[in-house]
């Protein structure tokens, strides 16, 4: 079946000025211009559009979305089983905290006793699963399975207090790397107190800390652009100062 732009966009629920920048993009091209001038798209395009809807569903920015389908590798039924399991995924991230909304509820009402650190599992697990799904796969490679399951227990079992402290220590890291970044001087004095803030950051997460492995996530905050994108929103270069200032800090600089 064949659909015009207006009927392809109530079909779907979208705009036809977004189909009509799909197209200008590259990201949805219709399948042709008919006689009359209007953009006619067939099965495939409908098909495309529905990958495209469900990644932006799950956050993807345009570039990113477009360079996935558009790739010559790939394959609409792996995409499909993927989505499957990240809409799952969320769909577990919103029963807990549903339930843990309901909880609270109850324990207001004076129904049910409520413990403070059942508060804040809902939140715990969902952020474990987030960072699951963003950075899984390569800190799983890096660091193995062992340490990574290790670390998401660690953070399930933080305390309110433990919490409070990190985030007040992610505000002071940040802060310091700031006025460091200023300096220019990845040596500094601020900059290698900055990088020893990282590490007190880091072991809220690890087990154990290793120099090496310390300087290997700073070489990934480079590497990744997730990574980079995260230090460089207020100041390009920040990433690469910090990875600097602690391959300094660890002795792993050349």
């Amino acid at each position: 079946m064949e659909y015009t732009i207006q009927k392809l966009a109530m079909l779907a629920g979208v705009s036809t000025r977004t189909l009509r920048y799909y197209d200008q993009i590259e990201i949805l091209k219709p399948a042709r211009i008919n006689s009359s001038g209007y953009r006619i798209y067939g099965q495939k395009e409908v098909d495309k559009l529905q990958q495209i809807l469900f990644y932006k569903e799950l956050g993807l920015h345009l570039d990113k979305i477009k360079e996935i389908v558009n790739a010559p590798s790939f394959d609409a039924v792996t995409a499909l089983n993927d989505h499957r399991k990240q809409l799952l995924d969320k769909r577990s991230q919103l029963d807990r905290l549903i339930e843990n909304v309901e909880k609270t509820i109850a324990s207001n009402e004076g129904r049910m006793v409520m413990k403070d650190k059942e508060k804040f599992e809902g939140f715990k697990q969902k952020m474990v699963e987030d960072n699951e799904n963003k950075y899984g796969k390569e800190i799983r490679e890096k660091y193995g399975d062992e340490a990574v399951n290790k670390s998401n227990q660690k953070i399930l079992n933080m305390t309110e207090s433990e919490h409070e402290e990190i985030t007040k220590l992610s505000e002071e890291l940040h802060s310091t790397l700031a006025e460091a970044f200023k300096t220019g001087d990845p040596s500094s004095q601020l900059a290698q107190k900055a990088a020893d803030l990282h590490k007190q950051w880091l072991m809220f997460y690890w087990n154990e800390y290793s120099k090496e492995a310390h300087a290997g996530l700073a070489q990934m905050y480079v590497d990744d652009e997730r990574f980079t994108a995260y230090y460089d929103k207020e100041q390009p270069g920040t990433a690469e100062f910090l990875r600097d200032a602690i391959l300094i800090y660890t002795g792993m600089r050349p």
